[in-house]
């Protein structure tokens, strides 16, 4: 397995991974312009950092985000991970995640935050890397 720092010039590389990702395992309807945007935002935005994951050359999963300054220190906003549907429940989630912890702590990050849908899946997901549900922030949203 082979760690590399996503950058602009990746992003056309990791779209098929998140459209058949997305579309085929979770039925949404991404297309590559989206896709592209979407990342786009992510990757140039101040303080981005995301890693590509491989193994011989085919790219196998990658995360994003971003630190974010507090008053007493840096947190890390991971905004995304995508591991190929054929990877998961191997133990390359894991360790990818573990990879990316390691290597944001040494940037400076005192803290990983993500937002997560809610459900079993997800929750036994991070729940067994150690994330649990934040108790003094919630996500707030209104349809307009």
């Amino acid at each position: 397995m082979e760690y590399n720092m996503l950058k602009v010039t990746d992003i056309e590389k990791v779209i098929p991974l998140y459209i058949e990702y997305y579309n085929e395992k979770e039925g949404a309807e991404w297309t590559e312009e989206t896709v592209y945007k979407r990342i786009h935002q992510v990757v140039t935005m101040e303080d981005s950092y995301g890693l590509i994951l491989s193994d011989d050359d085919s790219i196998i999963g990658f995360a994003m985000g971003y630190f974010q300054q507090y008053d007493d220190g840096k947190a890390y906003d991971l905004v995304e991970i995508v591991i190929s549907y054929k990877y998961q429940r191997k133990g390359i989630g894991t360790l990818f995640i573990k990879e990316l912890e390691k290597r944001v702590k040494e940037l400076g990050a005192f803290l990983i935050q993500l937002q997560a849908v809610n459900d079993e899946m997800h929750n036994n997901f991070y729940g067994n890397l150690g994330f649990g549900d934040c108790k003094n922030l919630i996500l707030k949203s209104k349809l307009i």
